[in-house]
């Protein structure tokens, strides 16, 4: 059975189902308002993800930093730094994290404005647990099958450059013959 308990850093732990294969995946949700964060974080955690929760987006870069997550979940109109401050923060120190922007205003000129911040997807509040769960299933599908496609490629480069000639491209390897004076 998952569980939902309050730990002194607001966030939301969830257990892992225990019928699962694979761990669950990392989730952090980010909602200033507490219903909605509670409500959320359940939905996701019934459907078997792990989920952490923040308060705004300061809490959330300070979490960010001390756990890896599968994937961010934030709403933008939050005290002390908004969603959008917080990606922009994410992008800035290189985290490729998928981020999924659910606010009741999605700040569409913005967007435009930085398509830099790569936002994996967007819901518009007021949205249901079922638009939730389709969204977040789909963000992470794409981001497995993103790193598979990386871990596969890696070991066919790696292959690949082991059975290079470095003499067709002018590179000669040093050799071991050294002399003296």
């Amino acid at each position: 059975m998952n569980t939902l308990f309050e730990n002194p850093s607001e966030k939301v732990f969830g257990a892992p189902q225990q019928n699962q294969a694979r761990p669950p995946h990392k989730i952090l949700l980010v909602d200033d308002e507490l219903r909605a964060r509670e409500l959320h974080a359940g939905i996701l955690i019934r459907a078997g993800y792990d989920v952490n929760t923040a308060k705004d987006g300061a809490d959330a870069w300070n979490t960010l930093n001390l756990a890896s997550y599968d994937l961010l979940i934030t709403d933008n109109k939050m005290p002390k730094v908004t969603g959008l401050e917080l990606i922009k923060k994410l992008r800035y120190e290189n985290m490729m994290l998928p981020v999924i922007l659910a606010s009741g205003t999605v700040p569409e000129e913005e967007l435009k404005r930085h398509p830099w911040l790569l936002l994996d997807a967007t819901l518009t509040k007021p949205f249901t647990g079922a638009e939730l769960l389709e969204v977040v299933k789909q963000v992470l599908r794409s981001a497995d099958n993103a790193r598979t496609r990386v871990e596969k490629g890696s070991s066919i480069i790696l292959k690949a450059m082991s059975e290079i000639e470095p003499s067709l491209f002018g590179f000669q390897p040093p050799s071991n013959n050294f002399r003296s004076e």
